[in-house]
C-alpha cells in the first residue's frame, strides 16, 4: 500500500489525479519493454518471445504481451536488445528534436549504469559520435561495461570518476545527460520494496545529490550544448524544482519537445519556465519518469582550463600490424594502441576524445583487440560483439540449446571443416569466441559473463 505522506506529497506534482495513480498501483499490472539495437537488429527470428505494440516515443522499443525469462534469450546475450523501461526511451525525442543531426558530437552519460541511456544514446547519436559513459560506483561499472561492449559500438569510452573530475575539464561535450540517483517513486508498481525506503527525508537528500551531480557536469558542457536532465522521481522537488534551480543557477534555456496527444505525457511549466515531461501510469504504458531538456547559452562564459599531463598511448609495433588488421573491418580511420591489458583500436574520434579528458580514470575504450601470444593475437570476449569486426571471420552456427550451453560456458563440438578462432553465432548474431582444435573446442566466453546453475532453477 502507498503510504499516505507519498500520496500527500505529490497532491501539488502537476497531473497528478490520486484515485486513478493509487488503483493502477494496486492492480498489479506490469509493463513489459524492450529496445533493439538497430545495428544488430534485422527481424524478430532469434527471439522466443513475440513482440506486442511499437513504444510510441520511440524508434527502437517495443512492448511484450508477457514478461519472459530474459536469461535464457541468446540475443539478449549478443546485445541484439536491451530490456528497458518504456517511458525512458522518451530520451529519443530529445535527441531527435533538439540536437543537430548532421554533425558528429562528444557526448557524456553523467550516470551511466546499467547503461540502458548510454546504449540507447549510442543507437540515436549521429554518425561519427563519441560517447563518453560514466559511473562514479565502482562496483556499478562492470555491469555497464559489460552491456555497452555487447552493445558494439567502435566509439564509446567507460570511465569511472567522480563527477567533480568532470569540474576540472574544459568545455568539451556537445551533450550532456543525466539521469540522476533519485528517491525511485517512479518504480513502485515495478518494485514495491522500494516503497518502504521512501521518504521526505530521502527526496531532500537526493535533490541535494542531484543538484552537486548537476553543478560538477555542467562546466564540461559547450556554450550551445545539450543538457538532459531526467530521475524516476514524481516528486516536484526533484523534478520541477531542480529545472528552476538549474535556470537560476545556470546559463541555461529551456528546451521544448513536441509529443501527440495519444501519448499521454503531461506537459509541465515550472514557476520559472522550464518545460518538463511527467509519465504517470495511470496514464500511459509505463513506469513513472520525468524529463527537463536546458541549451547552455551561447554567452555562458567558460571556466580556466585546469593544466594536466595528458595520457601517452603506446602505438603497436609495424609487426604486429599484419596480425591485427584483417580483425576489422572500419569506415572511418584508426589505430592500434597496447594498454596494460590488452591491445585497443581506436578510431579518430575515440583517440580525440580521450586526448580531451586528462584526470577522468579511463575503464575501456574504443575496440578491444585482445592480447598478442608472439605474432598472432587472442581476440579478446569483446571483440566478437564489435561492430567493427570484419564479416569474413569463420564462425560457427549454433541452435538454441547449443547456444545456451555456450552461454554457461559448458563444453560443445561444432561440426567445423577448420582449426583455430571462430566466432560462435545464433541466428547469425556473435555470442564470443571458440577455438576449434579438430576433435574438441575451447569455449572462450568469459566466466564474469556466463548464465549461471542457479538460474535454470529459477
Amino acid at each position: 500500500m502507498l503510504p499516505e505522506s507519498f500520496l500527500s506529497s505529490l497532491h501539488k506534482a502537476p497531473g497528478f489525479d490520486a484515485e486513478k495513480f493509487k488503483a493502477v498501483h494496486a492492480s498489479g499490472e506490469q509493463v513489459v519493454s524492450i529496445r533493439v539495437n538497430p545495428a544488430k537488429w534485422k527481424e524478430a527470428n532469434g527471439l522466443s518471445f513475440p513482440l506486442a505494440a511499437k513504444v510510441p516515443w520511440s524508434q527502437y522499443g517495443y512492448y511484450l504481451s508477457a514478461r519472459p525469462f530474459f536469461t535464457f534469450e541468446p540475443w539478449l546475450h549478443a546485445g541484439v536488445f536491451y530490456v528497458q523501461e518504456a517511458s525512458s526511451m522518451f530520451l529519443e525525442q530529445a535527441i531527435r528534436q533538439a540536437l543537430p543531426a548532421d554533425q558528429p558530437v562528444l557526448a557524456l552519460d553523467g550516470c551511466a549504469a546499467p547503461g540502458g541511456k548510454s546504449t540507447h544514446l549510442l543507437s540515436l547519436l549521429p554518425e561519427g559520435s563519441v560517447l563518453v559513459s560514466n559511473e562514479v560506483i565502482k562496483s556499478r561499472v562492470h555491469v555497464l561495461e559489460e552491456n555497452i561492449l555487447k552493445w558494439g559500438s567502435v566509439n564509446s569510452i567507460i570511465s569511472n570518476s567522480d563527477p567533480s573530475a568532470f569540474n576540472k575539464l574544459d568545455a568539451v561535450f556537445d551533450l550532456l545527460v543525466v539521469d540522476a540517483p533519485c528517491s525511485g517513486s517512479g518504480l513502485f508498481r515495478r518494485d514495491p520494496s522500494a516503497i518502504e525506503e521512501w521518504s521526505s527525508d530521502l527526496v531532500n537528500l537526493c535533490s541535494q545529490r542531484q543538484q552537486r551531480i548537476l553543478a560538477d557536469y555542467l562546466p564540461a558542457l559547450k556554450p550551445g550544448g545539450l543538457l538532459v536532465y531526467s530521475t524516476c522521481s514524481y516528486s516536484v522537488e526533484e523534478d520541477e524544482a531542480i529545472a528552476d534551480w538549474l535556470i537560476n543557477n545556470f546559463e541555461l534555456s529551456t528546451v521544448a519537445l513536441q509529443t501527440a496527444e495519444d501519448w499521454h505525457i503531461v506537459e509541465t511549466r515550472s514557476p520559472a519556465g522550464a518545460y518538463g515531461y511527467r509519465f504517470y501510469p495511470d496514464r500511459l504504458q509505463g513506469e513513472g519518469f520525468f524529463m527537463a531538456v536546458f541549451r547552455k547559452k551561447e554567452a555562458a562564459a567558460n571556466h580556466a582550463r585546469v593544466a594536466y599531463n595528458k595520457q601517452k598511448y603506446e602505438a603497436v609495433t609495424k609487426k604486429q600490424l599484419p596480425s591485427l588488421a584483417p580483425w576489422l573491418h572500419l569506415q572511418a580511420p584508426a589505430r592500434f594502441f597496447q594498454l596494460p591489458a590488452a591491445i585497443h583500436c581506436f578510431t579518430n574520434g575515440v583517440e580525440q576524445a580521450l586526448s580531451q579528458l586528462p584526470g577522468i580514470y579511463i575503464k575501456n575504450a574504443g575496440i578491444v583487440m585482445g592480447k598478442m601470444a608472439g605474432e598472432q593475437l587472442i581476440p579478446d570476449p569483446a571483440l566478437a560483439f564489435s561492430q567493427g569486426l570484419h564479416a569474413a571471420l569463420p564462425s560457427v552456427s549454433l541452435d538454441r540449446e547449443e547456444a545456451l550451453q555456450y552461454l554457461r560456458k559448458e563444453e560443445i563440438n561444432p561440426a567445423a571443416p577448420f582449426k583455430g578462432w571462430s566466432l560462435v553465432k545464433y541466428e547469425h548474431q556473435a555470442l564470443g569466441w571458440i577455438k576449434l582444435l579438430g576433435n574438441r573446442a575451447n569455449n572462450y566466453f568469459p566466466s564474469a559473463w556466463r548464465i549461471l546453475k542457479a538460474a535454470d532453477r529459477r
